[in-house]
This record gives C-alpha cells, sequence and structure tokens, in this order.
C-alpha cells in the first residue's frame, strides 16, 4: 500500500497540464545560454586566480550573480531533464546517464520549459547540447550539434590508454574547426534575423566537457609552468565514508595518482582554463551580437551549466560527488527592469529556472514544478531564501546545501556536513562532531519525502561495475582494496 500511495504522490508531482497556445504579445525574448562541465573557474566567481573570461565576467556586470548555484545531479542527464522538467532527480527516479526523457514513464508527458514556451507563442530554436541526448524535438527549430565533441586527433594527445573522451592538449589547428565556434555563429546569426515573435534562443557549447582540446592559441594564454593547482590535501579523503569514497569513483576517468605518476595534473588544469576561455570567446560573440541588434533592450539572458567539475580536488577527476566542486555552478541571470551587476548569496537551484522564467515572462504556471522562483533575488539579491538547493546523486544519496552548511547523507546511512564560513574547500567533516548534531537535524529535514526507484531503462556507464554508484541492483562495494591506479586494461570501457 505504501509504494502505491509513494507512486501515486510521483506521479501527481509529475502530471503537468497541457498548455493550450496564447498570444506572446510584447513579452521578453530569451537567451539561454548552456556550458558544458563549467565548474567556477571564472574570473567573477573567482574560483581560480588565472582564469580568463572577460565576457562572462561582462555578462555578470549586468546580471544578479548566484554564488551558491547548485545543480540537481552531478551528472549530465538527469541535471538537464531535472532544469527543463522543474522536477527533481528523487521525483523522476531519473539518476544517472539513462533513461532518456522520453523514455521515462514518469517524464514521458512533461511539458519541457522548451514546449511551455512554444505553447504560449515563442518561436523556439536551439543548438548544441541543452538536453543531453535527444532534444532535437522539444525546439521548433533545431539546427543540430555542429559536431559535438569533435574534432578529434587520431591518436590521443596525453592519454591514449584512457576512454577517448579523457584527453587533453591543443587541437585543432583551426578555431573554425570547433563545433562551438559554429554554435556561436549559428546563434549570432539568430539574432541579426527579424523576428515575428518572442524567441527563446538556447544555445549549448560542449567545452569545457572532455576532451580538453582547443587551437594552440588558447592553450598560449596559459604557460604550463605557470599553472597554478587548485586547493587541496593529500589526507582529504580521510574523513570521507566509504560509501562516499566510492560514489564518486569514475571507470572513464583517470585515477589522481596516475596523474600525478605521469606528470599530467598541470596539464590537465591548463587544458581545462584554454577551454573554458576558448568558451568565453564564443560567448563574447553572441553577447556582441545581441548588444547590436533590435532585441538588445527586450532579452533575457541566463548563463548557466549543468554542474561541476573536479580537476584534482578530494583526489577526484570529473563530476559525480556530492561535494561543493561537483554540484556549485555558475549562474547568471541578466532580465530587463532587474538587479545589475550584484551577487546573490543564498542557496538555490538549477531547478528554480523554470519558475523564473514563467514568472518573468509572464506565462501561465506549471502544476507539479519543485523550484521556486529567483524573481525575488532577482529584484532584492538580499531577499532570503525559505528552501536549500539540494542536490542527489543515485536513490538514497543527497546534498542539502543552506546558506553556510552542506550537509551530505548516503543510502547506507553515513553522513558529511561541512561548514562553510570556516571551510570552503569542505577539509572538515563535521558530522560526528556532537556540536552539530542539532544543525543535522535541521537539514535532514529538507531530504525528499520521495525516493523514487530507478527508472527502467537506467544506466550509469561511468561507474565502477560492483560499486556504489553502480546501479546492477542494491548499491554495494567493490570486494577486496580500493586500488590506487585504475587497471585501464580492465575497467575502462
Amino acid at each position: 500500500m505504501r509504494r502505491i500511495r509513494l507512486l501515486t504522490i510521483g506521479l501527481t508531482i509529475l502530471c503537468f497540464w497541457v498548455d493550450r497556445p496564447v498570444i506572446a504579445e510584447d513579452r521578453p525574448n530569451v537567451l539561454f545560454l548552456a556550458v558544458d562541465d563549467l565548474n567556477d573557474w571564472i574570473g567573477c566567481y573567482g574560483g581560480h586566480p588565472q582564469a580568463k573570461t572577460p565576457n562572462m565576467d561582462r555578462l555578470a556586470e549586468r546580471s544578479v550573480k548566484f554564488t551558491n548555484a547548485h545543480c540537481q545531479a552531478p551528472i549530465c542527464n538527469p541535471s538537464r531533464i531535472s532544469l527543463l522538467t522543474g522536477v527533481l532527480p528523487s521525483s523522476s527516479g531519473i539518476y544517472y546517464l539513462g533513461p532518456r526523457l522520453r523514455q521515462c514513464e514518469q517524464t514521458k508527458n512533461a511539458t519541457t520549459l522548451v514546449q511551455h514556451f512554444a505553447n504560449h507563442g515563442y518561436q523556439t530554436l536551439g543548438a548544441g547540447k541543452i538536453f543531453h541526448v535527444e532534444g532535437n524535438g522539444e525546439f521548433q527549430t533545431y539546427a543540430g550539434n555542429f559536431g559535438g565533441f569533435g574534432p578529434r586527433p587520431q591518436v590521443g594527445l596525453n592519454c591514449t590508454h584512457m576512454n577517448p573522451l579523457w584527453d587533453w592538449g591543443p587541437f585543432p589547428d583551426r578555431i573554425d574547426q570547433m563545433p562551438d565556434q559554429k554554435l556561436a555563429e549559428w546563434t549570432v546569426q539568430q539574432l541579426k534575423t527579424r523576428h515575428d515573435q518572442p524567441f527563446f534562443l538556447a544555445c549549448g557549447f560542449y567545452r569545457p566537457h572532455v576532451p580538453l582540446y582547443a587551437p594552440q592559441e588558447w592553450f598560449d594564454q596559459f604557460p604550463l609552468e605557470q599553472i597554478q593547482l587548485p586547493d587541496h590535501r593529500s589526507n582529504d579523503l580521510n574523513d570521507v565514508p566509504t560509501y562516499g569514497h566510492d560514489l564518486s569513483w569514475s571507470a572513464v576517468a583517470p585515477r589522481h595518482q596516475w596523474m600525478l605518476e605521469h606528470d599530467q595534473w598541470k596539464k590537465a588544469v591548463q587544458a581545462y582554463l584554454a577551454c573554458t576561455a576558448f568558451v568565453d570567446a564564443q560567448v563574447g560573440k553572441i553577447l556582441d551580437a545581441l548588444e547590436q541588434s533590435d532585441y538588445a533592450e527586450n532579452t533575457i539572458v541566463i548563463l548557466w551549466t549543468d554542474h561541476g567539475f573536479h580537476l584534482g580536488t578530494k583526489q577526484r577527476w570529473g563530476k559525480r560527488s556530492l561535494w561543493e566542486v561537483s554540484t556549485k555552478v555558475p549562474l547568471l541571470v541578466s532580465a530587463p527592469g532587474m538587479s545589475q551587476g550584484v551577487s546573490c548569496d543564498e542557496p538555490v537551484g538549477l531547478i528554480d529556472l523554470f519558475p523564473t522564467l514563467i514568472d518573468l515572462c509572464d506565462l501561465r504556471q506549471v502544476t507539479g514544478l519543485e523550484g521556486h522562483s529567483l524573481g525575488p533575488q532577482l529584484s532584492n539579491p538580499e531577499a532570503v531564501r525559505a528552501w536549500p538547493a539540494i542536490t542527489t546523486f543515485g536513490q538514497h544519496n543527497h546534498a542539502i546545501r543552506t546558506k553556510h552548511f552542506r550537509f551530505i547523507t548516503y543510502a547506507d546511512g553515513t553522513k558529511e556536513l561541512y561548514d562553510h564560513r570556516d571551510d570552503p574547500h569542505e577539509f572538515k567533516n563535521l558530522a560526528n562532531d556532537t556540536h552539530y548534531a542539532h544543525v543535522i537535524r535541521e537539514h535532514e529535514a529538507w531530504l525528499p519525502q520521495i525516493n523514487q526507484p530507478l527508472a527502467p531503462g537506467s544506466h550509469n556507464a561511468d561507474a565502477r561495475p560492483g560499486s556504489a554508484a553502480d546501479i546492477d541492483g542494491m548499491p554495494h562495494f567493490p570486494a577486496g582494496p580500493r586500488p590506487a591506479l585504475w587497471p585501464a586494461e580492465t575497467d575502462n570501457p
């Protein structure tokens, strides 16, 4: 009976009413810019002292910069589905790289953010990576991915034995070979085109997702001998529960020890900075085109990413964790008539963008959205939020981020707690400190009450077989000691 009741609740949450087309009238346009796997290594966020992102920085000068924004899942597919449907992963059962949006019973009939705009008289145009894999049909006009993560050299530049995505270095020779360059050109062309309807224009960049390739000129901006490594401690994982260790393992990412022994850490950091600078230049082309267009005064601009990214912090590479580096996302919102050049430190989630755009564009409300509009914070960045940001990675694994604390609970009952006022890098786990018992209780009250079972078709291709993140059955751990190096010949696909 309890299972039936929970299923009923879950279905109720996801029952979106079908919109009837309405006249868009004089509503604002929306420019929706997504950057794949971008952490806070942006100048205006201060995540890395050598970051060069003048264009994102100038967008921040006309935006509300959310400094405590978080994804709802630290991996591409569930994060993007959550944003674009307004539903938490724990309510949909989509926790991993599969299933796709329309393959899941809970979301197959969901009205997405893109559809909602189309149903209200907007012209919806998209290109690149907005949805994880599918999504072409969600837009009235979808221009394609222009080559996606390509092009790639015939032989890896630095990591020839790993998954082909995990490589970095200067490539290709010409900037016009880069898909993100083509995406920017297409978006610029849309801004030069006369539109008789308000538009929802989405551009999804692929860098700095691996492989970390960009032309040489972008690497030249970051001399290897001058590269600074992120803040880290060699014993950082000593107070992390075994489940936390195991959940964050990735079968395709390199082991941190391998990166050290093969002198790749600085090279990878250099490549990430180079790719981010390259994408920033593409963002700049789009911002220039908008400023020179007829739409400059009546367009909402949102820049977001699907999750953060570890580059050696907590001895991890990639996303796939419930720690700050993996869940924190840059989020810039520029809207006519709203605050500009200010920061908001309240906890917010990507899931809040759907109701926010409904408010800003005066669209009909959608039932079942689990986020909350950022309208109050766009008007007054100091307005207090009543909700934390919630990130989920697998059933019953959650992070609760409030203004000052991060609380993590795993499916086996183990916990982590970090006080960001004194420990912004999350070096000291306070979960076993009795002085913080009341803080843990307060955060536990925010844990999702619904934890849907994994949706049929779920798969987690990045997980180590037999790990806590392996979804073949109940979470379990590998037998024997955890290896310092990952045997590429047996474990990497």
